[in-house]
Formats: structure tokens, sequence, C-alpha cells
């Protein structure tokens, strides 16, 4: 697997994101002890909901939208496809994505550019050596950026180094490698600290027992994201496609890049039906059907 943080990448998706197969109807909110539909969406502030177009006009008013999935969710993907379609209609808008690291920055250019076929997209920036998800998934939101040359902002430091971390802490990387850390690396929340350290107990690795490492590389993972968004913010919007994991109460990616930029942000958290939630997860919670209910 890719990171040294495989049990949080798991246990976020399950704990907080359960039932992407589920049979379960309803989604339980634990801020109001309440149960919605697949397609409900619901504000975090007001636990009320709201329809698309009133959800979609807030959004308009933030400089950055964070968009969650759950990796292998298609109806998630197709929920991230609307929103860029609709915002971009309206703004001048860029699209940061987890799943390149800025040494692509070069070859995501030139897809923006329309210069590049899917091929050798995928080829240029070693797709399936890298994120391994199936692209299939994701075409349809390339194509949209593609098409509408849309900035596309890889987010990520290269892939080999937080699992170094992990094992071995910051200070024993190789200089190569620490030339790629974000300026800085906040490890003082405490409540992202004590959320880390709760899925850190439930499941720990072999060679990575060290929690203050563990932690070291999930706060890397999160500030060199946080970092790129602010690097990258300018004039135009930007959306930031991104796992459940890394938006979920703000205190991943979100809250890093607003004290780097104080530019006004959203956050859309994507629960798919049948799962327990909390309203303080996102400004908006979009309950999400099945492949199945969509046909």
């Amino acid at each position: 697997m890719r990171y040294p943080f495989l049990p949080l990448v798991m246990m976020v998706t399950v704990i907080l994101a359960s039932g992407c197969a589920s049979p379960a109807k309803k989604t339980m909110i634990t801020g109001l002890n309440m149960e919605f539909g697949a397609d409900s969406i619901l504000s975090g502030k007001t636990g009320t909901l709201v329809s698309y177009a009133e959800m979609l006009k807030d959004l308009e008013d933030s400089r950055i939208i964070y968009i969650g999935e759950n990796h292998t969710d298609p109806v998630h993907h197709r929920i991230q496809l609307r929103v860029i379609q609709d915002l971009t209609a309206l703004h001048q808008t860029a699209v940061g994505m987890e799943m390149f690291d800025h040494t692509y920055q070069s070859v995501l250019d030139n897809w923006s550019q329309g210069e590049l076929s899917e091929q050798a997209f995928l080829e240029k920036t070693h797709w399936y050596a890298n994120w391994r998800y199936d692209f299939d998934l994701y075409r349809d939101i390339f194509k949209t950026i593609r098409d509408r040359h849309l900035p596309l902002i890889g987010l990520n430091l290269p892939f080999h180094i937080p699992p170094k971390i992990a094992v071995g802490g910051i200070d024993n990387l190789l200089p190569e490698d620490a030339a790629h850390l974000p300026q800085t690396i906040t490890l003082t929340d405490p409540d992202h600290r004590a959320f880390v350290e709760n899925i850190f107990n439930l499941h720990t690795l072999k060679g990575r027992e060290n929690f203050e490492y563990f932690y070291a590389a999930q706060c890397t993972w999160e500030d060199t994201m946080a970092e790129a968004v602010s690097r990258h913010l300018n004039p135009c919007k930007m959306i930031v496609l991104t796992g459940n994991g890394h938006i979920v109460k703000k205190f991943g990616i979100p809250n890093r890049a607003f004290s780097r930029t104080q530019a006004p942000f959203k956050t859309l958290y994507l629960a798919p039906v049948g799962s327990t939630v909390d309203l303080s997860y996102g400004d908006y919670i979009w309950i999400t059907g099945t492949e199945e209910s969509k046909k």
C-alpha cells in the first residue's frame, strides 16, 4: 500500500463512512440523533436539509471548496463532477487533487492545456504506480478539466516519503526527501492528535509502533497539501478533491490551509447511506446512495 498510515486510511473509511455496500436505507446523524435517506444534503451548521441549489449558492461565496470522497465510490466522483461543472460554469476555478504529487505539475499543466492523450497522461503521471485506483472512476472529472482548460494542481508530496517518516521520523529522512517537506508542520492540534491516536491504537502495523512518527507522517501529509493549496491560490477559486479523512472536522487540510491564507472555505463531506456521521464532519454532509440505487 502507498502510505504508512494504512490503518488511518482504512479506519477513517470504515468508521466514518462505512456502509458503501450496506443494505441500510438511512444514515444516522449523531448531532441530531436523526436518520436521513440517500441524496439528503444537510447543513453542518444548522442540521437542516438544504437543496443542491442552496448549497451551491453558498459554496460560491468561498475561495476554496473541499469535496471529500471514498476513493472507490463512483457515486462520490459523480457528485464531485457535478459540483465542478456547475461552479466552473460560473467562476474561474482551479482543481487541486490529492492524487498527484507536486513533481508532476508540468504534466498536469499539459493535460489542462489539452496537449496529452489519456494514455500519455496515465503514463506520464505513473497513475497506476502512484494512485492505483481505477482511472475509470475519475475519467469524467479529468475530461471536464481538459475540455474546460481548468488549472489542475498536484497537492501531494512524493508517495514514498510518508512511509519513511512513519518508521523513522522526520529527522532521519535523506536530504533529497526532506527537500519536499512543507515549511511548517503542525503537530499541536489536540483534537486532530486525539482523532489520529484513537485510530492508531485500533490498528498498528509491524515496524510502525511509534505513534509520534506515525502522527508526524500524517501531519506532514496534511500540511504539504495545505501548503500547496495556499501556494496555488490566486484570483481563481479552488476545488480540492481528497479523501474524506483529510477534511473531516476540518483539522486536516482545511484549517491548515486557512492558517496560511485566511481565505474563506467550505467542506462537503460525502457520507454513504447506512453510515453514522456527526454534524461536525463538514459544512455540508451529502448522504450518498449506492450504484445499485442509481439504476
